[in-house]
């Protein structure tokens, strides 16, 4: 290969795709030959239009880059683009490389039509691994159908603050369920092994590391995170992933740890990703986080320092627009620069292309594309995570909904009509608002009236950089009018939380998404209050990217459904979960604290933290694995099957689950594990297993859990990951905060 061609099989396109489109979108080979002679490595989401819009301004990043909401292309169209570049990648260069695709999937394929599943905190909130992998299996599904390989999915970043916009992307607070959930997520996308089958994509981990604690809880500020709690708290998913799963590629993250962007830190993305953990596939950069070594961090001076240093920490692949290493050739030719990291990127990436079978299988059908996506199937499993999401967090009685108690409904607030689908969302091809869900449930057999209430902001955008909120005037009138709509109601159902305006990725310092409050967002509260002083039954259902603290409302909520954000079947699950038809049985994936002034409030704290304030309190106001049901279960004291192990050796510990109620329902069960005396600090309890029981009434059965060295070990006071003798606390209940014990003693 010469250098130039070695140096495009590194870099991609995105922003400038619209050089070698028409404005109708089609692809136009006389003139990507012109541009990019020797192809590229990589091609930049094929079903958006970005670059063919002229109101778009394209800058570079750090100067404020305009990145619009972009109409998506439908499958057929999708298929056609991506066959004509393919062909000329392969008919048109000298070596014939097909050009590797990428899409994003973060809850479903983001493109025009694709299945928009619930948000990754929502699928988090399920504890199902089974229904996690099926998940993404069919996004991978839709994705590859479209004749892409590569997906930009899943995010296993562990999530402590509750103000990152981003916090929606994750599967939480705790290390042990977001690898789970991770290694189910990239088993879906990937299945089995290598080279993927026709149904699948490649993945790739986001964001290596520490992503999520940001400083004051603002997108990509640094981590201020120890040796040990990268060990301990945010390298599990990684590691688990790339182990368990064999993750095709990683992300560096754009943040820095210890003054050092992750793009240039050759500790993480070498020493430990590669040499520790034996990962052999690529790395590719996060969108323009290597131009931001220069533009943000200030670690180099110009850009083609920016690549040499980021080539030479382990970062493969540039995206989303090749600049920086293209900027290295003059270095390398003059040989100031060594090659042989040029050589080793290239490598990576033609084998992640073999990996994905992109040479054997480049062409996609349209006919099938348009087929499978968004089918029967599809949706009948976006319903069932979206039933299987949401979280009781309080019931006076009230719920579920008697359809012959209630004559007319009053369905009100600003996520009554809407349907929120989340940051990375594209239109699916149908939606359901809470609203019409409703609607179908209640049938004939009452009337359902709607009113605003509060309208958020005046741009219900994630993509758009300026969003303000609505006018305090304009809500205060909304609300009266919600209220005299109310009056007539005999049941009132307040569909309250954000949308993809209010929490959401903060990509640059005019597009923010980040928040310093966790309260409702805008005149919420007082809607909440007006329609409690009309002492009518009053069902809250949240529909939320992000933990709210809830403190200042509950007194007037009969009943709160935490919704998270549940995809394009929302309205059909909630109204299926408010009437009976599903029993709720969702556990929150973080814990919420009850102001911000608590952040961090995560359940697994260490022994001398969360003492008390003086006037407030320090415990959670939802913990982490709680959720009610619309039934009651028993769990009964922890068994072993031994009560002693060697440091190498294995238990298991059991309980028996008692449906103790009159319906069925599903209990998640939890084991925790606490170390009671070690070298170093342990936290208070640890998850360590968790298994999701559907249990018919008055049904009991067992659950078992396997206690062994990964369970046990840690991080000492050398570093050294080991098991140490003494004694452990094994714990099993149904949430962080209602276990029963029992003791482990380890020799």
């Amino acid at each position: 290969m010469t250098l130039d061609e070695k140096l495009a099989q590194i870099s991609c396109v995105w922003l400038k795709k619209g050089d070698f489109l028409d404005s109708e979108g089609n692809f136009q080979p006389e003139e990507v030959a012109k541009i990019h002679p020797n192809g590229v490595g990589c091609y930049a989401r094929p079903q958006d239009t970005q670059g063919m819009e002229a109101e778009i301004e394209r800058k570079d990043v750090n100067d404020s880059t305009v990145i619009r909401s972009l109409t998506g292309r439908n499958p057929a169209d999708t298929v056609a683009l991506v066959n004509d570049i393919q062909r000329w990648h392969i008919e048109n260069t000298r070596l014939g490389i097909p050009t590797l695709f990428h899409e994003e999937g973060l809850h479903g394929y983001q493109a025009y039509q694709a299945t928009s599943f619930p948000q990754s905190i929502a699928i988090a909130s399920t504890f199902d691994v089974e229904l996690t992998e099926r998940i993404y299996a069919i996004t991978a599904r839709e994705i590859r159908a479209r004749g892409i390989h590569h997906v930009l999915s899943p995010v296993v970043d562990v999530a402590l603050d509750p103000r990152w916009g981003r916090i929606e992307e994750t599967f939480g607070e705790d290390p042990y369920l977001v690898s789970r959930m991770g290694v189910a997520a990239v088993k879906g996308f990937q299945g089995s092994g290598f080279p993927i089958a026709d149904d699948k994509v490649l993945t790739t981990l986001k964001h290596m590391t520490g992503h999520g604690q940001p400083e004051a809880g603002m997108n990509v500020g640094p981590a201020h995170l120890s040796e040990r709690n990268l060990y301990e708290v945010f390298f599990p998913p990684f590691e688990a992933a790339v182990k368990e799963a064999n993750a095709a590629s990683v992300m560096a993250s754009y943040n820095e740890i210890n003054g050092i962007p992750s793009h240039a830190n050759s500790w993480l993305l070498n020493d430990v990703l590669r040499d520790e953990w034996n990962f052999d596939g690529a790395v590719v950069a996060d969108y323009f986080a290597i131009n931001e070594l220069e533009k943000r961090h200030g670690i180099v001076e110009n850009i083609g320092e920016a690549g040499a240093l980021s080539l030479r920490s382990g970062v493969d692949l540039e995206l989303p627009d090749g600049v920086a290493f293209y900027a290295l050739k003059d270095r390398i030719t003059s040989g100031e620069y060594d090659i042989s990291y040029v050589d080793q990127a290239v490598g990576r990436v033609l084998e992640m292309k073999e990996r994905g079978r992109v040479f054997e299988t480049p062409y996609a059908d349209a006919d099938y594309a348009t087929e499978i996506t968004g089918n029967a199937e599809a949706r009948a499993v976006a319903l069932e995570a979206a039933q299987k999401a949401p979280v009781l967090l309080k019931n006076d009685g009230i719920l579920p909904l008697s359809k012959s108690k209630y004559k007319r409904i009053a369905v009100i607030g600003p996520n009554a009509a809407i349907t929120v689908l989340g940051g990375y969302s594209d239109e699916p091809k149908q939606t359901v608002s809470i609203l019409d869900g409703i609607k179908t449930e209640v049938g004939q057999n009452a009337s359902v009236v709607h009113a605003q209430g509060v309208t958020l902001t005046d741009n219900r955008s994630w993509w758009d950089d300026e969003v303000n909120l609505t006018s305090p005037e304009q809500n205060l009138r909304d609300i009266q009018k919600a209220v005299e709509i109310a009056k007539t109601a005999d049941l009132i159902i307040l569909a309250i939380g954000g949308d993809e305006s209010t929490s959401r990725e903060a990509w640059s310092e005019t597009h923010q998404g980040d928040r310093n409050d966790i309260t409702l967002i805008g005149e919420q509260k007082q809607l909440v209050d007006a329609i409690g002083a009309l002492n009518k039954p009053t069902v809250g259902v949240v529909i939320s990217g992000r933990p709210l603290a809830l403190t200042n409302v509950e007194a007037d909520l009969d009943a709160i459904l935490y919704g998270w954000i549940l995809g394009q079947e929302t309205g059909t699950a909630v109204a299926d979960i408010l009437f009976g038809d599903v029993n709720p049985s969702g556990k929150m994936p973080v814990s919420v604290p009850h102001t911000v002034g608590q952040i961090p409030a995560f359940y697994n704290h260490k022994p001398t933290a969360r003492r008390g304030y003086a006037f407030g309190d320090a415990g959670p106001l939802y913990a982490f694995g709680h959720g009610l049901s619309y039934t009651t279960f028993d769990v009964s004291e922890p068994s072993l099957n031994t009560t002693t192990i060697g440091i190498d050796g294995n238990a298991t510990v059991s309980v028996n689950v008692s449906n103790t109620g009159d319906v069925a329902g599903d209990e998640v069960v939890q084991m925790y594990i606490r170390d009671k005396f070690s070298s170093v600090t342990r936290p208070v309890k640890e998850l360590k297993g968790f298994k999701r029981v559907s249990l018919a009434a008055g049904e009991t059965k067992t659950v078992t859990f396997e206690i062994g060295p990964e369970a046990l070990r840690f991080y000492d006071i050398n570093m050294e990951r080991v098991v140490e003798p003494g004694a452990f606390d094994i714990m099993v209940g149904n949430s962080s905060t209602n276990t029963k014990s029992v003791e482990l003693i380890v020799e």
